[in-house]
Protein backbone atom coordinates (compact mmCIF):
# COMPACT_ATOMS: atom_id res chain seq x y z
CA UNK A 1 0.00 0.00 0.00
CA UNK A 2 1.38 3.40 -0.77
CA UNK A 3 2.80 5.46 1.74
CA UNK A 4 1.62 9.27 1.05
CA UNK A 5 4.06 11.96 0.79
CA UNK A 6 4.03 14.69 3.87
CA UNK A 7 1.33 17.67 3.55
CA UNK A 8 0.79 20.61 4.86
CA UNK A 9 3.41 21.12 8.30
CA UNK A 10 2.93 23.42 10.61
CA UNK A 11 6.43 23.39 11.78
CA UNK A 12 8.02 21.36 9.07
CA UNK A 13 10.93 19.43 10.77
CA UNK A 14 14.17 20.84 9.32
CA UNK A 15 12.72 24.47 9.99
CA UNK A 16 11.58 23.82 13.22
CA UNK A 17 14.29 21.21 15.04
CA UNK A 18 11.90 18.49 15.98
CA UNK A 19 9.15 16.49 14.99
CA UNK A 20 6.06 14.90 16.05
CA UNK A 21 6.83 11.81 18.01
CA UNK A 22 6.23 8.50 15.95
CA UNK A 23 4.86 5.72 17.61
CA UNK A 24 7.53 3.12 18.87
CA UNK A 25 7.00 0.31 15.66
CA UNK A 26 7.59 3.22 13.42
CA UNK A 27 11.40 4.15 13.75
CA UNK A 28 12.75 1.58 12.20
CA UNK A 29 11.08 1.10 9.35
CA UNK A 30 10.93 4.75 7.65
CA UNK A 31 9.05 3.96 4.59
CA UNK A 32 6.13 1.44 5.67
CA UNK A 33 2.46 2.24 5.82
CA UNK A 34 1.31 4.35 8.19
CA UNK A 35 -1.83 6.61 9.04
CA UNK A 36 -1.59 10.76 8.37
CA UNK A 37 -1.73 12.89 11.25
CA UNK A 38 -2.42 16.49 10.46
CA UNK A 39 -2.01 16.16 6.69
CA UNK A 40 1.08 13.85 6.58
CA UNK A 41 2.74 10.89 8.15
CA UNK A 42 4.84 10.71 11.77
CA UNK A 43 7.35 7.99 10.42
CA UNK A 44 8.28 10.23 7.49
CA UNK A 45 8.92 13.21 9.73
CA UNK A 46 10.95 10.74 12.38
CA UNK A 47 13.32 9.98 9.27
CA UNK A 48 13.52 13.51 8.16
CA UNK A 49 15.19 13.80 11.75
CA UNK A 50 17.13 11.22 11.87
CA UNK A 51 18.56 11.91 8.84
CA UNK A 52 19.70 14.83 8.72
CA UNK A 53 22.68 14.92 10.90
CA UNK A 54 20.99 17.79 13.31
CA UNK A 55 18.34 16.33 15.38
CA UNK A 56 17.98 13.02 17.43
CA UNK A 57 16.91 9.83 16.57
CA UNK A 58 14.36 8.13 18.12
CA UNK A 59 16.50 5.71 19.62
CA UNK A 60 18.23 8.78 21.29
CA UNK A 61 21.44 9.06 19.66
CA UNK A 62 22.80 11.47 17.13
CA UNK A 63 21.45 11.19 13.36
CA UNK A 64 24.64 12.27 11.91
CA UNK A 65 24.00 10.84 8.46
CA UNK A 66 22.25 7.96 9.49
CA UNK A 67 18.92 6.26 9.58
CA UNK A 68 16.51 3.71 11.71
CA UNK A 69 18.28 0.91 9.94
CA UNK A 70 21.75 2.49 9.30
CA UNK A 71 22.25 1.01 5.88
CA UNK A 72 20.31 1.29 2.45
CA UNK A 73 19.58 3.95 0.23
CA UNK A 74 18.01 7.14 1.28
CA UNK A 75 15.52 8.93 -1.18
CA UNK A 76 14.86 12.91 -0.88
CA UNK A 77 11.24 13.67 -2.56
CA UNK A 78 11.35 17.14 -3.41
CA UNK A 79 7.40 18.70 -4.44
CA UNK A 80 5.17 20.43 -3.67
CA UNK A 81 1.41 19.34 -4.47
CA UNK A 82 -1.45 20.64 -2.36
CA UNK A 83 -3.71 18.36 -3.59
CA UNK A 84 -1.49 15.46 -1.82
CA UNK A 85 -2.57 13.37 -5.20
CA UNK A 86 1.50 12.19 -4.98
CA UNK A 87 2.20 8.66 -3.07
CA UNK A 88 5.61 7.01 -3.02
CA UNK A 89 5.25 3.12 -2.41
CA UNK A 90 7.12 0.84 -0.49
CA UNK A 91 10.49 1.27 -1.76
CA UNK A 92 12.91 -1.86 -1.50
CA UNK A 93 16.87 -1.80 -2.54
CA UNK A 94 18.60 -5.02 -4.21
CA UNK A 95 19.36 -6.64 -0.91
CA UNK A 96 16.04 -6.23 0.30
CA UNK A 97 16.27 -3.52 2.78
CA UNK A 98 13.45 -0.13 2.81
CA UNK A 99 14.57 2.58 1.06
CA UNK A 100 14.67 5.62 3.55
CA UNK A 101 12.66 8.24 2.11
CA UNK A 102 12.67 12.38 3.25
CA UNK A 103 10.39 14.88 1.33
CA UNK A 104 10.59 18.75 1.47
CA UNK A 105 8.29 20.96 -0.29
CA UNK A 106 10.67 23.63 -1.48
CA UNK A 107 14.50 23.89 -2.53
CA UNK A 108 14.78 25.83 0.95
CA UNK A 109 14.07 23.02 2.83
CA UNK A 110 15.45 20.37 -0.12
CA UNK A 111 18.79 22.30 1.18
CA UNK A 112 18.63 21.43 4.48
CA UNK A 113 17.64 17.83 4.06
CA UNK A 114 20.45 17.17 1.61
CA UNK A 115 23.25 15.37 3.92
CA UNK A 116 25.81 13.14 2.25
CA UNK A 117 23.63 10.18 3.17
CA UNK A 118 21.14 10.76 0.66
CA UNK A 119 21.93 8.91 -2.72
CA UNK A 120 18.72 9.60 -4.76
CA UNK A 121 17.03 13.39 -5.07
CA UNK A 122 13.48 12.44 -6.72
CA UNK A 123 11.81 16.21 -8.27
CA UNK A 124 8.81 17.65 -9.59
CA UNK A 125 9.28 18.86 -12.49
CA UNK A 126 6.10 20.91 -12.44
CA UNK A 127 8.42 22.66 -8.61
CA UNK A 128 8.10 26.20 -8.96
CA UNK A 129 11.63 28.09 -9.23
CA UNK A 130 13.96 29.58 -6.94
CA UNK A 131 11.96 33.12 -6.06
CA UNK A 132 8.86 32.14 -7.44
CA UNK A 133 5.44 32.07 -5.77
CA UNK A 134 3.62 29.01 -5.59
CA UNK A 135 1.10 27.41 -7.98
CA UNK A 136 3.22 28.26 -10.87
CA UNK A 137 4.74 25.60 -13.04
CA UNK A 138 1.78 23.50 -13.72
CA UNK A 139 4.02 21.03 -15.65
CA UNK A 140 1.78 21.04 -18.42
CA UNK A 141 4.14 21.33 -21.60
CA UNK A 142 2.70 24.62 -22.57
CA UNK A 143 5.74 26.17 -23.72
CA UNK A 144 4.98 29.44 -21.22
CA UNK A 145 7.56 30.91 -18.91
CA UNK A 146 5.83 28.50 -16.43
CA UNK A 147 8.07 25.44 -18.34
CA UNK A 148 11.09 27.31 -18.36
CA UNK A 149 10.98 27.87 -14.71
CA UNK A 150 10.38 24.19 -14.11
CA UNK A 151 14.04 23.46 -15.96
CA UNK A 152 15.49 26.03 -13.68
CA UNK A 153 14.20 24.29 -10.81
CA UNK A 154 16.28 21.41 -11.66
CA UNK A 155 19.41 23.31 -13.10
CA UNK A 156 19.30 24.66 -8.86
CA UNK A 157 19.37 21.47 -7.69
CA UNK A 158 21.84 19.74 -9.74
CA UNK A 159 24.04 22.68 -8.48
CA UNK A 160 22.88 22.36 -5.03
CA UNK A 161 23.50 18.54 -5.18
CA UNK A 162 26.31 18.04 -8.35
CA UNK A 163 27.69 14.55 -6.66
CA UNK A 164 23.72 13.10 -5.94
CA UNK A 165 21.43 11.07 -8.75
CA UNK A 166 18.91 12.83 -9.98
CA UNK A 167 15.57 11.79 -11.29
CA UNK A 168 13.39 14.08 -13.09
CA UNK A 169 9.21 13.64 -12.76
CA UNK A 170 6.95 14.77 -14.46
CA UNK A 171 3.62 14.47 -16.52
CA UNK A 172 2.11 11.41 -17.97
CA UNK A 173 1.84 13.78 -21.57
CA UNK A 174 5.50 15.48 -21.37
CA UNK A 175 7.83 13.04 -22.18
CA UNK A 176 9.84 15.74 -23.64
CA UNK A 177 10.29 17.92 -20.60
CA UNK A 178 11.45 14.38 -19.16
CA UNK A 179 14.13 14.16 -21.85
CA UNK A 180 15.06 17.85 -21.65
CA UNK A 181 15.65 17.27 -18.17
CA UNK A 182 17.86 14.38 -19.06
CA UNK A 183 19.88 16.74 -21.43
CA UNK A 184 20.11 19.36 -18.52
CA UNK A 185 21.97 16.97 -16.33
CA UNK A 186 19.36 14.40 -14.87
CA UNK A 187 20.01 10.51 -14.37
CA UNK A 188 16.29 9.46 -15.88
CA UNK A 189 13.12 10.73 -15.75
CA UNK A 190 9.44 9.10 -14.63
CA UNK A 191 5.94 9.85 -15.18
CA UNK A 192 4.02 11.36 -12.48
CA UNK A 193 0.75 8.98 -12.71
CA UNK A 194 2.97 5.63 -13.03
CA UNK A 195 4.98 5.45 -10.03
CA UNK A 196 4.75 1.85 -8.39
CA UNK A 197 7.56 0.23 -6.22
CA UNK A 198 9.54 -1.95 -8.44
CA UNK A 199 10.01 1.02 -11.25
CA UNK A 200 10.86 3.29 -8.83
CA UNK A 201 13.07 0.94 -6.91
CA UNK A 202 14.50 0.13 -10.20
CA UNK A 203 15.09 3.36 -11.35
CA UNK A 204 16.56 4.67 -8.05
CA UNK A 205 19.35 2.13 -8.33
CA UNK A 206 19.73 2.50 -11.88
CA UNK A 207 20.36 6.41 -11.22
CA UNK A 208 23.05 6.10 -8.36
CA UNK A 209 25.01 3.56 -10.06
CA UNK A 210 24.92 5.65 -13.46
CA UNK A 211 25.85 8.95 -11.30
CA UNK A 212 28.90 6.92 -9.87
CA UNK A 213 29.61 5.64 -13.12
CA UNK A 214 29.31 8.95 -14.57
CA UNK A 215 32.17 10.56 -12.00
CA UNK A 216 34.09 7.79 -12.03
CA UNK A 217 34.54 7.85 -15.73
CA UNK A 218 34.91 12.16 -15.53
CA UNK A 219 37.45 11.64 -12.96
CA UNK A 220 39.81 8.76 -15.22
CA UNK A 221 39.42 11.30 -18.14
CA UNK A 222 40.05 13.78 -16.03
CA UNK A 223 43.49 11.74 -14.81
CA UNK A 224 44.63 10.87 -18.25
CA UNK A 225 43.93 14.63 -19.92
CA UNK A 226 46.33 15.94 -16.55
CA UNK A 227 48.86 12.90 -17.11
CA UNK A 228 49.02 13.80 -20.52
CA UNK A 229 49.45 17.00 -20.37
CA UNK A 230 52.07 16.73 -17.44
CA UNK A 231 53.72 14.14 -20.14
CA UNK A 232 54.14 17.08 -22.88
CA UNK A 233 54.97 19.45 -20.62
CA UNK A 234 57.76 17.47 -19.08
CA UNK A 235 58.89 15.90 -22.43
CA UNK A 236 59.11 19.08 -23.48
CA UNK A 237 61.57 20.21 -20.89
CA UNK A 238 64.11 17.17 -21.16
CA UNK A 239 67.30 18.53 -23.51
CA UNK A 240 67.75 18.24 -26.72
CA UNK A 241 71.88 17.64 -27.55
CA UNK A 242 73.26 20.50 -30.10
CA UNK A 243 75.96 18.44 -31.32
CA UNK A 244 75.65 19.09 -35.00
CA UNK A 245 79.00 18.75 -36.40
CA UNK A 246 80.31 17.30 -34.15
CA UNK A 247 81.68 13.43 -34.78
CA UNK A 248 80.73 12.23 -31.13
CA UNK A 249 78.05 10.21 -31.28
CA UNK A 250 75.75 10.76 -27.90
CA UNK A 251 73.14 8.15 -25.92
CA UNK A 252 71.36 8.94 -22.36
CA UNK A 253 68.85 7.14 -20.35
CA UNK A 254 66.39 9.00 -18.03
CA UNK A 255 64.50 7.44 -14.92
CA UNK A 256 63.08 9.65 -12.17
CA UNK A 257 62.22 8.54 -8.80
CA UNK A 258 58.91 9.96 -8.35
CA UNK A 259 55.79 7.83 -9.63
CA UNK A 260 54.34 8.11 -13.12
CA UNK A 261 57.03 11.08 -13.90
CA UNK A 262 59.25 12.09 -16.66
CA UNK A 263 61.27 14.95 -14.97
CA UNK A 264 62.62 14.58 -11.69
CA UNK A 265 65.86 16.66 -10.30
CA UNK A 266 68.61 15.33 -12.07
CA UNK A 267 69.53 17.32 -15.07
CA UNK A 268 71.64 17.14 -18.17
CA UNK A 269 72.93 18.34 -21.45
CA UNK A 270 75.58 18.74 -24.31
CA UNK A 271 76.02 21.72 -26.56
CA UNK A 272 79.08 22.36 -29.31
CA UNK A 273 80.09 25.84 -29.37
CA UNK A 274 81.16 27.80 -32.94
CA UNK A 275 84.98 27.02 -31.77
CA UNK A 276 83.92 22.94 -32.30
CA UNK A 277 84.31 22.43 -28.67
CA UNK A 278 81.83 20.12 -27.12
CA UNK A 279 80.91 20.71 -23.47
CA UNK A 280 78.70 18.14 -21.45
CA UNK A 281 76.90 18.80 -17.86
CA UNK A 282 75.15 16.09 -15.39
CA UNK A 283 73.36 17.36 -12.29
CA UNK A 284 71.48 16.43 -9.32
CA UNK A 285 69.01 18.88 -7.06
CA UNK A 286 68.32 17.27 -4.09
CA UNK A 287 64.88 15.75 -3.19
CA UNK A 288 63.13 14.63 -6.22
CA UNK A 289 59.86 16.35 -6.59
CA UNK A 290 58.19 18.80 -8.45
CA UNK A 291 59.75 21.51 -7.11
CA UNK A 292 63.34 19.78 -8.06
CA UNK A 293 62.75 19.10 -11.16
CA UNK A 294 61.56 22.71 -12.01
CA UNK A 295 65.21 24.30 -10.43
CA UNK A 296 67.05 21.23 -12.22
CA UNK A 297 65.43 22.46 -15.86
CA UNK A 298 66.46 26.16 -14.70
CA UNK A 299 70.04 25.20 -13.60
CA UNK A 300 70.35 23.30 -16.96
CA UNK A 301 69.18 26.14 -19.46
CA UNK A 302 71.52 28.83 -17.54
CA UNK A 303 74.42 26.18 -18.12
CA UNK A 304 73.18 26.18 -21.74
CA UNK A 305 72.73 30.50 -21.82
CA UNK A 306 75.82 30.55 -19.69
CA UNK A 307 78.61 27.81 -22.21
CA UNK A 308 77.62 29.73 -25.42
CA UNK A 309 78.19 33.04 -23.79
CA UNK A 310 81.79 31.42 -23.74
CA UNK A 311 81.53 30.82 -19.46
CA UNK A 312 83.84 27.62 -18.11
CA UNK A 313 84.88 26.27 -15.20
CA UNK A 314 85.30 28.20 -12.11
CA UNK A 315 83.31 31.06 -13.49
CA UNK A 316 80.84 28.51 -15.17
CA UNK A 317 80.08 27.22 -11.72
CA UNK A 318 80.00 30.67 -9.89
CA UNK A 319 77.38 32.18 -11.91
CA UNK A 320 75.20 28.91 -11.47
CA UNK A 321 75.80 29.02 -7.65
CA UNK A 322 73.87 32.24 -7.72
CA UNK A 323 71.17 31.12 -9.69
CA UNK A 324 70.98 28.18 -7.65
CA UNK A 325 70.23 30.62 -4.42
CA UNK A 326 67.85 33.35 -6.10
CA UNK A 327 65.55 30.22 -7.19
CA UNK A 328 65.40 27.97 -5.01
CA UNK A 329 62.48 28.02 -2.03
CA UNK A 330 64.81 26.76 0.55
CA UNK A 331 68.49 27.66 1.80
CA UNK A 332 68.93 24.00 2.52
CA UNK A 333 68.66 23.06 -0.94
CA UNK A 334 71.89 22.20 -3.09
CA UNK A 335 72.52 21.19 -6.04
CA UNK A 336 75.74 18.37 -7.13
CA UNK A 337 77.10 18.95 -10.89
CA UNK A 338 79.89 17.45 -12.81
CA UNK A 339 80.82 20.02 -15.99
CA UNK A 340 83.10 18.10 -18.89
CA UNK A 341 84.40 20.53 -21.89
CA UNK A 342 86.31 18.69 -24.29
CA UNK A 343 88.81 20.41 -27.24
CA UNK A 344 87.77 20.29 -30.46
CA UNK A 345 90.25 17.74 -31.41
CA UNK A 346 88.55 15.40 -28.71
CA UNK A 347 91.56 14.05 -27.48
CA UNK A 348 91.63 16.38 -24.14
CA UNK A 349 89.24 17.81 -22.19
CA UNK A 350 88.85 20.27 -18.93
CA UNK A 351 86.56 18.38 -15.52
CA UNK A 352 85.26 19.99 -12.92
CA UNK A 353 82.88 18.44 -10.20
CA UNK A 354 80.64 20.30 -7.67
CA UNK A 355 80.38 17.81 -5.30
CA UNK A 356 79.09 15.27 -7.70
CA UNK A 357 80.30 11.71 -8.42
CA UNK A 358 83.80 11.46 -11.27
CA UNK A 359 82.93 10.28 -14.73
CA UNK A 360 83.77 6.69 -15.90
CA UNK A 361 86.16 6.65 -18.93
CA UNK A 362 86.58 3.54 -21.38
CA UNK A 363 89.75 3.74 -23.58
CA UNK A 364 90.83 1.86 -26.52
CA UNK A 365 92.74 -1.23 -24.87
CA UNK A 366 92.20 0.23 -20.94
CA UNK A 367 89.93 -1.18 -18.22
CA UNK A 368 87.27 1.79 -18.10
CA UNK A 369 88.34 3.70 -14.86
CA UNK A 370 87.11 6.73 -13.17
CA UNK A 371 88.38 10.02 -14.16
CA UNK A 372 90.69 12.19 -11.04
CA UNK A 373 88.24 13.51 -8.56
CA UNK A 374 90.33 14.22 -6.09
CA UNK A 375 90.30 18.22 -6.82
CA UNK A 376 86.51 18.96 -6.81
CA UNK A 377 84.78 21.48 -4.86
CA UNK A 378 81.41 21.77 -2.82
CA UNK A 379 77.92 21.11 -4.31
CA UNK A 380 76.60 24.48 -5.32
CA UNK A 381 74.66 25.88 -2.71
CA UNK A 382 76.60 25.18 0.37
CA UNK A 383 79.10 27.79 0.33
CA UNK A 384 78.88 31.26 -0.52
CA UNK A 385 82.43 32.11 -1.92
CA UNK A 386 83.29 28.26 -2.97
CA UNK A 387 86.07 27.63 -5.91
CA UNK A 388 86.00 25.01 -8.13
CA UNK A 389 88.83 24.14 -10.04
CA UNK A 390 89.11 22.91 -13.78
CA UNK A 391 91.42 19.93 -13.74
CA UNK A 392 92.93 19.10 -17.37
CA UNK A 393 92.57 15.17 -18.28
CA UNK A 394 93.97 13.09 -21.16
CA UNK A 395 91.34 11.22 -23.35
CA UNK A 396 93.37 9.36 -26.18
CA UNK A 397 92.26 8.70 -29.62
CA UNK A 398 89.19 5.98 -29.21
CA UNK A 399 87.62 6.38 -25.88
CA UNK A 400 83.92 6.37 -24.39
CA UNK A 401 82.97 9.07 -21.36
CA UNK A 402 80.10 8.29 -19.20
CA UNK A 403 78.39 10.65 -16.46
CA UNK A 404 75.72 9.65 -14.65
CA UNK A 405 74.05 10.71 -11.10
CA UNK A 406 74.08 8.92 -7.48
CA UNK A 407 70.68 7.34 -8.45
CA UNK A 408 73.26 4.85 -10.51
CA UNK A 409 75.50 4.17 -7.67
CA UNK A 410 73.14 4.39 -4.25
CA UNK A 411 70.86 0.58 -4.92
CA UNK A 412 70.51 -1.57 -3.06
CA UNK A 413 72.64 -5.33 -3.83
CA UNK A 414 71.73 -8.25 -2.42
CA UNK A 415 70.33 -8.31 1.46
CA UNK A 416 71.32 -5.53 4.17
CA UNK A 417 72.03 -2.47 2.83
CA UNK A 418 75.27 -2.56 1.21
CA UNK A 419 75.17 -0.20 -2.09
CA UNK A 420 76.35 -0.95 -5.31
CA UNK A 421 78.71 2.07 -5.29
CA UNK A 422 81.48 3.43 -7.36
CA UNK A 423 83.53 0.16 -7.24
CA UNK A 424 80.61 -1.92 -8.25
CA UNK A 425 79.43 0.22 -10.74
CA UNK A 426 83.37 0.03 -12.26
CA UNK A 427 83.28 -3.15 -12.46
CA UNK A 428 79.53 -3.49 -14.08
CA UNK A 429 80.69 -1.16 -16.83
CA UNK A 430 83.93 -3.49 -17.33
CA UNK A 431 81.72 -6.54 -17.93
CA UNK A 432 79.15 -5.22 -20.41
CA UNK A 433 81.98 -3.78 -22.24
CA UNK A 434 83.48 -6.67 -22.84
CA UNK A 435 80.74 -8.61 -23.53
CA UNK A 436 80.27 -6.50 -26.77
CA UNK A 437 77.93 -3.41 -25.64
CA UNK A 438 78.18 -0.59 -26.36
CA UNK A 439 75.81 2.87 -26.59
CA UNK A 440 72.65 2.35 -26.06
CA UNK A 441 72.74 -0.93 -25.42
CA UNK A 442 75.08 -0.01 -22.72
CA UNK A 443 73.18 2.58 -20.92
CA UNK A 444 70.22 -0.20 -20.74
CA UNK A 445 72.00 -2.43 -19.45
CA UNK A 446 73.63 -0.55 -16.87
CA UNK A 447 70.21 0.55 -15.44
CA UNK A 448 68.43 -2.71 -15.52
CA UNK A 449 71.31 -4.18 -14.32
CA UNK A 450 71.39 -1.70 -11.53
CA UNK A 451 67.43 -2.17 -10.89
CA UNK A 452 67.54 -5.92 -10.69
CA UNK A 453 70.33 -5.61 -8.15
CA UNK A 454 68.02 -3.44 -6.52
CA UNK A 455 65.18 -5.92 -6.00
CA UNK A 456 62.94 -3.67 -8.11
CA UNK A 457 62.82 0.06 -9.36
CA UNK A 458 65.14 2.45 -7.79
CA UNK A 459 63.84 5.12 -5.66
CA UNK A 460 66.49 8.24 -6.71
CA UNK A 461 66.10 9.79 -10.05
CA UNK A 462 68.95 8.19 -12.49
CA UNK A 463 69.82 10.03 -15.16
CA UNK A 464 73.15 8.35 -17.29
CA UNK A 465 74.76 9.70 -20.79
CA UNK A 466 77.28 8.14 -22.62
CA UNK A 467 79.53 10.16 -25.55
CA UNK A 468 81.64 8.00 -27.82
CA UNK A 469 84.76 9.06 -30.19
CA UNK A 470 85.54 6.42 -32.68
CA UNK A 471 88.85 5.83 -34.04
CA UNK A 472 89.77 8.17 -37.43
CA UNK A 473 87.36 10.97 -35.68
CA UNK A 474 88.21 14.53 -36.59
Amino acid sequence: MPVPIPRQRAIPAAEGGQAHAAPPHDTTAPTHQGPRTNGHSSAMDTDAITGTGTGTGSNGTSGHGTSGNGSGLTLLVIEDDPAGSLSVPELLDSAGKPIRIRTARNLTEAERLLTDDVHCILLDLALPAPGTSAGTGTGTGTGTDEDEDELVALKHVLRLAPRHAVLALTANDDSERGAEAVRVGAQDYLFRDELDGRLLSRAIRYAVERKRADAAQRQLTESRLRAQENARLERGLLPTPLLEGSPLRFAARYRPGRSRALLGGDFYDTVRTPDGAVHVMIGDVCGHGPDEAALGVELRIAWRALTFAGLCGDELLSTLQKVLEHERADDEIFATLCTVDIAPDGRRAGLCLAGHPAPLIAREGRLAELLPYEDGGPALGLLPRARWPRRQVELGGKWSLMLYTDGLIEGRIGQGNQRLGQEGMVEMVRRQIAAGLQGDELLEAAVNEVRDLNGGDLTDDVAILLLDRAPGAR
